[in-house]
């Protein structure tokens, strides 16, 4: 069911937090059991939502507009994955179709997620702070250190991660970086996951909500996951991947570190100023 089609008598109740932003589902044509199971969650929340069928990576062939083969090879330093092209360019529509709108906000999702129970509760807060980021992630595959920063809810707050963390399954933007997301990543030169995790390149702040509410869940059928063996060039990649990913990870540790510190003694500030 795609709630943004349906006759509004036949809708179930919208939570409030869904009519401050706008909620994307990537999913493709043939996998409706996700679909089904997703739009079943989403409802649930009172979440109202657009289906964004997904980039079916089947059906690419290079080369391709929106993919710089040269450069992916030179920075990720592997074999080009249509699936994961595919999956690029998903998240770029999304983006789009977010700044063909008018909302402030957006909620993006993959369709292999798992939510926790407090979900709408930490979007309404998220959004009450929406002042301290351009991209909100709820979700990762990764399992790195979070310094957490403000609270947000009884059980979550805002953290800042200082290293790499991979994984796109949800996450909030605003205009501002969707507006990076269809202009500056494109074309694509990294994964989806890697390269929106450079958001500091382009002055943008990020954050993640810890502890997080989304899990994105291994799935054995997913198309990117299967056989990435056959893109890895082994030793034959070239000797520029280490270099680039070398001069990455300094850059996103010595700002986010300072965005972290300054974050924190701002609002120690404030904190010393009413009394807390």
């Amino acid at each position: 069911m795609n709630m943004r089609a349906t006759p509004a008598a036949l809708l179930p109740a919208i939570h409030p937090v869904s009519l401050r932003l706008d909620t994307y589902l990537i999913n493709l044509d043939r996998a409706p059991l996700r679909r089904f199971r997703m739009e079943r969650l989403l409802t649930d929340f009172g979440l109202a939502f657009e289906r964004v069928a997904a980039v079916d990576g089947a059906g690419l062939s290079l080369p391709h507009p929106g993919f710089d083969e040269a450069a992916y090879l030179s920075r990720h330093g592997r074999r080009p994955n249509p699936f994961e092209i595919g999956c690029y360019l998903s998240h770029v529509e999304c983006a789009r179709r977010f700044l063909a709108g008018h909302a402030e906000f957006a909620l993006v999702l993959e369709d292999d997620l798992d939510f926790d129970d407090d979900l709408t509760e930490l979007l309404e807060a998220a959004l009450e702070h929406h002042e301290r980021w351009d991209i909100l992630r709820l979700s990762t595959v990764n399992s790195g250190k979070k310094h957490r920063v403000e609270t947000l809810t009884a059980s979550r707050s805002l953290a800042i991660a200082l290293t790499r963390e991979k994984g796109s399954g949800a996450y909030l933007i605003n205009r501002k970086a969707a507006g990076w997301i269809t202009g500056a990543l494109l074309p694509m030169r990294l994964p989806y996951d890697l390269a929106f995790d450079l958001e500091f390149d382009a002055g943008l702040n990020a954050c993640f909500v810890d502890p997080l509410p989304v899990s994105q869940r291994a799935d054995g059928h997913s198309q990117i996951q299967a056989g990435l063996s056959a893109y890895r060039l082994g030793r034959r990649r070239p000797w520029s991947v280490l270099p680039y990913r070398t001069a990455a990870e300094l850059r996103r540790f010595t700002r986010r570190l300072r965005r972290l510190a300054a974050l924190r003694m701002s609002i120690q500030d404030v904190s010393s100023e009413t009394g807390d």
